[in-house]
């Protein structure tokens, strides 16, 4: 009787006919069509047109060649179209066959371990996972009033970040960096060391990283030396190369999040890596751009103002107990921290961890600048204790960083003000702190270890005291 039932669904919903379009024009990579009679979102499939004679159409059978295509925009009687792949062999009057699905991605626990790309074809080599259901790339955020509090913390394994900006199980953190400054390299130890304090799980959460945009050599790089083999075994690596087309960077960002929140559903801890955001924000400027947007600051198009807290919104805390912890890179362009991309997610996200190159040109890695940098949510997750030590900490730099031309040119005095003295013996301390090359540092030993180097200005006040007595 269910095999019957199916039957009837399955009957019900088939399509009885075939929709079909024909191209009509083509400027860059947009592709106009008369036809078919198809939403926006929807896939779509071109069918090249063979050698032959002028005028010879295609057949709809599976010999010959196509290409996959999305809507991406309506007009009176015509659809926009962005493809998926090579547009060569595509002319005036190919037909375009609608679908009739929506863009889904397959999940489950068969992905990890695993590197596919936005459709969850392999790119490891080994067979194509076998999926237990298939979740469809656009889904609604979580109400907030269900949303459950960021109470508990996330432990990273970096002593500047656990020390300063403390992070929560379920924050959504931007790493604002130009290129070149080590985005990857520290991405690379957060995917492999992160824990969350009471989690049962421990330091075997799941991670899902999206590779939007990247070089091709650089993917297997981050794979085999940032990740590494024991990373890799509990993550789902996702991956559009630069070379990809618009699309195929939006849809992996979109399958990444997707995949995420299958595992969140299920009550599991999900660290979300993606590198980098902008490069996703780029992609979708550009299909704007072909759907006939007007371009605004720096080109973007207002959709990528839109989609840009439509992304985020989907990540955190959800009322089945499991979450996602976001972790998106931003590439700055021209070092420029206030263009547009930037200064739009500095104000969806929930904190921004910034990597400057002149830390990096002195050679300090993580070339993080604690000063530039905030966890909104550190308040609420450190102890009194902690952050009395992170703000005496934040002073001593702060007081170093104002008066750094001075001392580095020998202008100022031993004595001229005792402030300053404290914090020029205590920084080679410090400075040794927030240097690190490898991570997993275990949390409590980051913060001791940040107590004893500001012990030193601590016992200079003592002797200070002891003398003016």
């Amino acid at each position: 009787m269910s095999a019957l039932t199916a039957s009837r669904e399955a009957l019900r919903t088939a399509e009885l006919h075939r929709r079909i379009g024909w191209v009509r024009e083509m400027q860059g990579l947009a592709i106009d069509a008369l036809g078919p009679d198809a939403a926006v979102g929807e896939l779509c499939r071109i069918m090249v047109r063979p050698a032959g004679p002028t005028g010879q159409t295609a057949q709809p059978d599976a010999e010959v060649p196509s290409v996959l295509a999305e809507v991406v925009g309506l007009k009176p009687g015509r659809v926009t179209l962005m493809p998926y792949g090579s547009v060569e062999g595509i002319a005036a009057g190919c037909e375009v066959h609608a679908m009739g699905a929506d863009s889904q991605i397959g999940v489950g626990a068969t992905l990890l371990g695993r590197v596919i790309d936005g459709f969850g074809e392999p790119l490891d080599g080994r067979p194509k996972p076998v999926v237990t259901s298939r979740r469809s790339l656009k889904a609604a955020p979580i109400n907030p009033m269900q949303r459950p509090p960021i109470d508990r913390v996330l432990e990273t394994g970096i002593r500047s970040i656990d020390g300063l900006l403390t992070l929560g199980l379920g924050q959504r953190v931007g790493i604002f960096a130009g290129s070149g400054v080590g985005k990857s390299t520290l991405l690379g130890l957060l995917a492999r060391h992160v824990k969350a304090q009471g989690d049962a799980g421990g330091q075997g959460g799941i991670n899902v990283i999206a590779l939007i945009g990247e070089r091709g050599r650089e993917v297997r790089e981050f794979i085999e030396k940032q990740l590494g083999a024991e990373g890799l075994a509990r993550s789902v690596v996702v991956v559009a190369t630069s070379d990809q087309p618009a699309l195929a960077r939006l849809r992996a960002a979109y399958a990444a999040l997707s995949i995420a929140e299958h595992f969140r559903d299920e009550g599991r801890h999900v660290l979300l890596t993606m590198d980098s955001i902008t490069r996703f924000a780029m992609a979708r400027r550009e299909v704007g751009l072909s759907a006939g947007e007007p371009p605004t600051a720096r080109g973007y198009t207002p959709s990528v103002f839109a989609e840009l807290p439509e992304l985020c919104e989907r990540c955190g805390m959800a009322p089945g107990g499991g979450s996602i912890t976001a972790l998106l890179t931003v590439l700055v362009e021209g070092d420029d921290f206030n263009e547009p991309v930037s200064d739009a997610l500095r104000a969806i996200l929930d904190g921004h961890i910034v990597l400057t190159r002149q830390l990096a040109h002195r050679g300090h890695y993580p070339a993080i600048d604690v000063l530039k940098s905030v966890s909104r949510l550190m308040p609420e997750l450190a102890d009194a204790e902690q952050r009395a030590l992170a703000v005496l900490a934040v002073q001593k730099l702060a007081l170093l960083e104002r008066n750094r031309q001075m001392i580095d040119i020998g202008a100022y005095e031993r004595g001229s003000n005792v402030e300053l003295d404290r914090a020029i013996e205590i920084e080679p301390a410090l400075q040794e702190w927030l240097r690190q090359s490898k991570g997993g540092v275990d949390r409590a030993q980051a913060i001791q270890a940040l107590r004893a180097a500001l012990a030193s200005d601590a016992a200079s006040a003592g002797r200070n005291t002891a003398g003016n007595a």
